[in-house]
């Protein structure tokens, strides 16, 4: 961006200094004709400069609001895959499991605490004396719906697939992958869409652009997504500028 801007400037600094030739070498019956085209060239390439960075200004903004909406779900989706995890041990690997598990499933409350027990064991070893140990005791105390811990009375997991309103083409949806990992056997998801759908409508040279964004203040990569199917990861690749976790 910043090479057009100068290339641009240059040329308008360029015709500056043939309209001032021409003001001093040129016959005057030419003047005017040559000058008008000139300054219409001058006021044309300003506009491109002017747009240049207007338009690249208003594609991070439309980008921003975009990632924003989209984080909002995948969050959701990252919650749900959490609860899929804790009561079943592992991540669903589609959403009609996700949200059918969301419908169905419960949470165990339970409490630890600590008691002591006589040492059977020990108390043969010593003749008889009675000895004891200290264990932790887990009491299921009751259940509770992951819908109702989650969502509480919101439905919006039952569309949790789909990306938000105005984004991507119609009938856009997040991709989910679930698995584990093969040197440990620890169980990994991984939600994303493609920042090509997100931004489908703008320019796209600022999205070819965009899909090679590797910054500290940016999401990184060609995708947004949160998870991964290559480590043991649950986060999202966005800054903390887009979301607050």
């Amino acid at each position: 961006m910043l090479k057009i801007i100068l290339v641009v400037v240059g040329l308008i600094l360029l015709t500056i200094g043939i309209v001032w030739l021409i003001d001093k070498f040129v016959p005057k019956k030419l003047k005017p004709v040559l000058n008008l085209v000139l300054w219409a060239l001058i006021f044309f390439l300003g506009y491109i400069t002017f747009m240049s960075v207007y338009g690249e200004i208003q594609f991070n903004k439309i980008k921003d609001e975009r990632y924003k909406t989209v984080i909002t779900k995948l969050k959701d989706i990252r919650d749900a895959q959490l609860a899929h995890r804790t009561v079943t041990k592992e991540f669903a690997g589609d959403f009609d499991n996700l949200i059918k598990f969301i419908d169905t499933a419960q949470f165990t409350i339970t409490q630890r605490r600590d008691s002591t027990i006589i040492d059977e064991e020990l108390t043969r070893r010593f003749g008889g004396v009675e000895t004891t140990k200290d264990i932790i005791v887990i009491d299921t105390l009751g259940f509770v719906s992951v819908k109702d811990s989650l969502f509480g009375a919101d439905t919006r997991y039952k569309t949790m697939m789909n990306l938000p309103e105005g984004v991507g083409p119609a009938g856009s949806k997040f991709n989910l992958k679930a698995g584990k990992l093969d040197e440990s056997g620890i169980a990994v998801f991984e939600a994303y869409v493609d920042k090509d759908v997100i931004l489908h409508d703008q320019d796209k040279n600022l999205v070819a652009k965009e899909k090679e964004v590797m910054s500290v203040d940016g999401v990184n990569g060609p995708k947004l997504q949160v998870g991964s199917m290559t480590e043991a990861d649950t986060g999202g690749n966005w800054p903390k500028n887009l979301s607050k976790d």
